[in-house]
């Protein structure tokens, strides 16, 4: 289990925390002794080809990864605490929405079930206007969501896991299967989060591309951590122009020396 001997002051400046941690699935290891840190109220991406460990590494970080070892400390507690549950958004690749309801009954339901019986009900339409807006959405929101398009049943999901206002958001792919207008939007969306609600972001992606509009990287192959840094200081250690012909420079092995 992750080790919960510690946690970080509360002033801490980075959201999440590693160390030596680990993953094994089976006899499988699926992340090996990891070590990084995510700043707050920054968008760090979490960048790998499929398969690599990333939704697992995610999981762990919501506290929802079984047999995780080592250190993994998250806003300051253990990574599963329960004082978390209300301060993450977590979006899963598939939808986690109700297909029968329309996209304003989804999130007043999952408004209901964050904050029962607290919240009045002018709070919780105000907070589901919020996220219906945030997602631009507004115009669907009395629409089923069987009638909406793979692109907006994942906004639904993401204005779900922003009705609480989350300190952390966690998103697994969240412009999979988007038109480049609609990835657009969304990475606008997630730097305004990170820069005027000062929101931490940790989103996953395998399209390299991406990588350029992230503050910083952390670069996964096959469970293990190649880098943790800024875009330009990876492409300045790798001396390439873009991220993904660094990743490329990181992953190439290394030329074996002639014999003398």
């Amino acid at each position: 289990m992750v080790n919960k001997s510690r946690e970080a002051p509360a002033d801490a400046t980075d959201a999440i925390r590693a160390h030596d941690l680990r993953v094994v699935r089976g006899s499988r290891t699926v992340l090996h002794d990891l070590a990084f840190t995510v700043p707050r109220g920054r968008i760090t991406g979490l960048l790998g080809p499929s398969g690599c460990g990333k939704s697992t590494l995610m999981r762990a970080v919501v506290g929802t990864q079984a047999r995780v070892t080592g250190t993994l400390d998250v806003l300051g507690h253990p990574a599963g605490a329960p004082v978390l549950r209300s301060r993450i958004g977590y979006v899963t690749q598939a939808p986690s929405v109700y297909d029968d309801l329309t996209v304003r009954q989804n999130l007043d339901h999952f408004a209901t079930v964050l904050d029962p019986g607290r919240a009045t009900t002018a709070h919780r339409r105000e907070r589901v206007d919020r996220a219906l807006a945030d997602v631009a959405l507004t115009s669907r929101a009395d629409d089923l969501v069987r009638a909406l398009s793979g692109g907006q049943r994942s906004r639904v999901s993401l204005a779900v896991a922003l009705l609480g206002t989350p300190d952390l958001l966690v998103l697994d792919e969240p412009t999979v299967g988007l038109d480049p207008v609609l990835r657009r939007d969304l990475w606008d969306l997630f730097h305004h989060l990170a820069d005027t609600r000062r929101t931490t972001l940790l989103v996953s992606s395998h399209v390299m591309d991406e990588a350029e509009r992230c503050h910083r990287l952390l670069l996964l192959r096959d469970g293990h951590l190649l880098a943790d840094d800024t875009p330009e200081a990876l492409r300045t250690r790798t001396n390439t122009p873009s991220v993904e012909d660094a990743f490329l420079a990181l992953v190439a092995p290394t030329p074996r020396r002639s014999a003398p």
